[in-house]
């Protein structure tokens, strides 16, 4: 599998066919899945991608379903672990900030991370480790349960929104919202435009800001949660 970082170009597991390993494989899958998402993938489209046959995929991976199972796992390989030198709260952030950029390059991933029955060895280090710094942080087993499932479910919630939304800031921003507001019946809908008037077309403004203030406030719950219990 990938190591921690690795990022992964359309060209990467195009070997030729002498050469072909599962690894490969695994790696032309998720350089595919980035370029044309998942729902145009298919196994034959994969073996064009690494220049291979379909039947010669299934010598080394044994179906489409070990084949996700890996993707996966080589996206979660890229996740920065929670760093066990400080305390959880700032570790969490770290392993936060890794997640939002590694499913940033690959917005397929989203919702398949947690839907995998057979994972690999990444994905089970990856949660044995965020559910160590949380424990290590004084959370009880109930407390870790709610704050893993809070946290991942924001993370991934975020990045399928970010996957979604336009790639525009400042002024591409306003242009954007001016266009959905010239369309737009205002006399109808006047905390619809008084938001986007008085925010959304603000200038400096970015979605991607929320992203710290919506951690931060779970964090903060979870904290004072943590505390009381």
């Amino acid at each position: 599998m990938p190591t921690s970082g690795t990022q992964h170009s359309p060209a990467d597991g195009r070997a030729g066919r002498g050469s072909l390993d599962a690894e490969q494989v695994i790696a032309g899958a998720v350089a595919l899945a980035d370029e044309i998402g998942m729902a145009a993938f298919t196994i034959r489209r994969l073996a064009e991608a690494i220049d291979s046959k379909p039947m010669t995929i299934y010598h080394h991976v044994p179906n489409k379903e070990a084949i996700i199972d890996g993707m996966v796992d080589a996206v979660f390989a890229e996740i920065a672990l929670p760093p066990t030198d400080t305390d959880w709260r700032s570790a969490m952030v770290v392993r936060c900030a890794s997640m939002r950029q590694v499913l940033a390059r690959h917005p397929w991933a989203a919702p398949l991370m947690e839907t995998r029955t057979t994972p690999g060895m990444a994905t089970l280090r990856h949660h044995d480790a965020v559910l160590g710094c949380l424990r290590a942080g004084g959370f009880s087993l109930e407390m870790t349960a709610h704050a893993y499932a809070l946290i991942d479910a924001f993370l991934y919630g975020f990045a399928l929104q970010e996957a979604t939304l336009p790639a525009t800031a400042g002024e591409e921003m306003h242009e954007l919202a001016s266009s959905m507001m010239a369309q737009m019946p205002t006399d109808l809908f006047p905390h619809l435009v008084e938001f986007t008037v008085g925010h959304a077309m603000a200038s400096g403004y970015d979605f991607g800001q929320e992203f710290s203030f919506g951690l931060d406030l779970i964090l903060d719950g979870l904290e004072r949660a943590a505390t009381a219990s």
